[in-house]
């Protein structure tokens, strides 16, 4: 046997010894549980990354783009998440526009074959403004994104619910090696977890007077909230679907307009945006309002008000209680 090839061969077994050492130690694949997992699951928000997480259990390694406090409007992705894109088994998005950072990333990841869901389009969503509560056509003259699909979907949770069955059936459909058993026992747990979180919510919709049942957000991000318990939305500081819109003074004065003849107590802002324009507004309009933080569109990390989607929802409308009830 010539001298060269008899190296080689002695090299391919230390390397393979080498890889078979650290597969067992944990080091090529993570850590060991993570080993034992069927697959790969990206997620682009937080939000439907703690849902995923909730239906995927131990099954499937699952991970998530956005951080806590992101804003998922203006959210760029790094080549490191890109690449886990390219990857990934299934590629799991909001969509109807609303990741408009990532949406690229996700749509090239397709294009190369990656399996994706965007979760939005499977919920029956709603348009901007006109299929909201209490908007007409006057409101979609001050709505930039009047007419076009509305991605906030979460803010209803039996809408969430559906979302639920969609993500679990694309899990085991795209996973390979999948305990199809086990994911569909976890969806339907949290689906009665999101069944009984609908039920306090009302619970919760019921203290505050029919009368008082008006929203002004710092965005229109709160039409499905609207249209499930009868909320009627006023208006929007920042006149769009997105956070990246800005308002002109024009578009202020009319609200504050229709903040005076509606009586409004509170406007509502985003706890991950600066209150700055709804402070603004109070103050030079004149407006005895009160400005109070939601959690409308990313949850915060384990210390803060919304660690999960169900604490989200819950602090969410514990505050709406609180700024529009006597």
């Amino acid at each position: 046997m010539p001298a060269d090839r008899g190296q080689h061969r002695r090299r391919s077994r230390v390397v393979a010894l080498v890889a078979t050492a650290l597969t067992a130690a944990g080091v090529l694949t993570g850590c060991s549980p993570a080993g034992d997992r069927a697959g790969t699951v990206v997620v682009t928000t937080n939000i439907l990354g703690d849902v995923v997480q909730n239906i995927a259990g131990d099954e499937v390694e699952v991970e998530v783009l956005m951080g806590p406090n992101a804003d998922p409007h203006s959210f760029g992705i790094s080549a490191k998440q890109a690449a886990a894109l390219q990857n990934a088994d299934l590629v799991v998005y909001n969509g109807l526009g609303l990741e408009e950072g990532v949406l690229r990333a996700v749509d090239a990841a397709a294009t190369d074959g990656v399996a994706t869901l965007a979760v939005g389009e499977e919920v029956d969503p709603l348009t901007f403004a006109s299929d909201q509560a209490g908007e007409g056509a006057a409101a979609d003259e001050h709505n930039a994104s009047a007419g076009q699909l509305d991605p906030h979907f979460w803010t209803d949770p039996a809408r969430m619910r559906t979302a639920v069955d969609a993500i679990a059936a694309r899990l085991i459909a795209e996973v390979p090696g999948i305990d199809a058993q086990a994911i569909q026992s976890n969806a339907d747990a949290y689906r009665d977890e999101l069944t009984t979180l609908e039920s306090r919510i009302q619970d919760t919709v019921d203290r505050i007077p029919a009368e008082n049942r008006a929203l002004v957000t710092n965005h229109h991000v709160f039409g499905y909230f609207a249209e499930r318990y009868g909320f009627e939305v006023i208006g929007a500081i920042v006149p769009s679907g997105t956070t990246l819109a800005s308002p002109s003074a024009s578009d202020l004065d009319s609200l504050a307009s229709a903040i005076r003849s509606s009586g409004v107590p509170a406007i509502f802002v985003d706890s991950s945006q600066p209150d700055t324009l709804g402070q603004v507004l109070a103050d030079e309009a004149g407006l005895d309002v009160a400005v109070l933080s939601l959690y409308s569109e990313s949850l915060t990390s384990a210390k803060g008000g919304a660690p999960s989607y169900i604490d989200m929802m819950d602090a969410n409308v514990e505050t709406l209680a609180r700024g529009l009830s006597p």
